[in-house]
């Protein structure tokens, strides 16, 4: 019977050919940093640790590296528990964008995003040089500088590990958890879409990451409106086919973060194909749609659903999110339609749904 690799498993003999090609990538990315003054490493908006990590990773790649100075960035905000513990734990050197957006950037980078997705908080519309990535590719990165995306990797985390290896950089504990953490937590613990890849870094990693502080990331303190969220998003929880797809709309939300991890939460419900969850913030609806079904594409089926809608997607094959500016649209009508058309895209028939927990008498 087959098992998940664990941290203590002896890694793959190597391949060289496919370890000369990653020193050749390695190479090409250096000439391209290479002569720059300054570079700008930028997530998604509220990015998750795979994201923050990533950016953290990179541009101690190219301080080392290639001798430019770079700033790890954000757009939105961190406001998950355990992505807001992983900042404070680790101290990591990541900072909103607005924070660095006046500075001279003459090399930007993207990681964990793409720039035909769109979801990512840059004022000027040229285009980055620079794109890591583990989401299908998408036709405006092939058009960087430099571009490696699409994997194949279960978190943008392995992609940047790797290089790391290939520099012969040995990250310090703090970015050595980070980017244990990223892959962890895209993989599920090395559970969902994970690649061989990914598995190697992972085991590359574990010796030199601080465990007690992955601990503190890991069982975070939360809010009392934390708890509030769940209560709700129970609450509203609708099961469609039989148990076969549940639905929740959560309505204004504290933190954007929230919507996924319900989203993921409701996925686990037993016989659920699949999830999707939406909540309100700041003018924008943002949905997570969750799949334990492998014939469906999540990236695919959200942006299709998205795209007449206005709304930015990215994601792959189990997993995928998106947001949707409101323009004076009703957050709740929005969603309904959000709904009525996953349903139909999954073969079902709109309507009002059972609740997860049935209603007191």
């Amino acid at each position: 019977m087959g098992h998940l690799p664990s941290p203590h498993e002896t890694e793959r003999l190597p391949d060289h050919s496919a370890q000369f090609a990653l020193r050749d990538r390695l190479r090409k990315l250096l000439v391209v940093a290479r002569g720059h003054h300054r570079a700008l490493v930028l997530t998604h908006d509220n990015p998750d640790p795979d994201a923050v990590a990533s950016a953290c990773g990179l541009a101690h790649l190219l301080h080392e590296c290639a001798g430019v100075g770079a700033t790890a960035a954000y757009g939105g905000i961190i406001g998950r528990a355990e992505n807001k513990a992983m900042l404070k734990v680790l101290h990591l050197p990541i900072q909103p964008v607005a924070r660095v957006e006046a500075e001279k950037h003459d090399l930007v980078c993207l990681v964990d995003t793409q720039p035909e997705v769109g979801n990512y908080s840059l004022e000027h519309t040229s285009m980055p040089q620079l794109v890591i990535d583990h989401h299908p590719a998408r036709h405006s990165s092939l058009m960087a500088a430099f571009h490696d995306v699409g994997g194949p990797a279960g978190a943008t985390s392995t992609l940047v590990t790797r290089y790391l290896r290939a520099a012969k950089l040995v990250p310090g504990p703090p970015l050595a958890t980070a980017l244990f953490y990223g892959i962890k937590s895209d993989t599920r613990d090395l559970g969902r879409e994970y690649d061989p890849a990914d598995v190697e870094c992972y085991n590359w990693l574990f010796p030199m990451i601080d465990k007690p502080s992955l601990s503190r990331i890991e069982h975070p303190a939360v809010p009392g409106r934390y708890f509030a969220a769940y209560a709700r998003a129970y609450e509203r929880a609708r099961l469609h086919g039989g148990g076969e797809g549940v639905v929740v709309d959560m309505g204004d939300v504290y933190v954007p973060e929230i919507v996924p991890e319900v989203a993921e939460k409701l996925v686990s419900l037993e016989d659920c194909r699949w999830s999707l969850a939406t909540g309100a913030y700041k003018g924008e609806l943002y949905l997570s749609l969750r799949l334990n079904d492998r014939r469906v594409n999540a990236g695919k089926l959200v942006r299709e659903v998205c795209a007449p809608l206005g709304g930015s997607a990215g994601g792959h094959g189990a997993m995928a999110g998106a947001r949707i500016p409101l323009r004076g649209r009703s957050s709740e009508l929005l969603a309904q339609d959000v709904f009525t058309s996953f349903l139909r895209a999954f073969h079902l028939r709109p309507g009002p749904g059972t609740p997860l927990v049935p209603l007191e008498p």
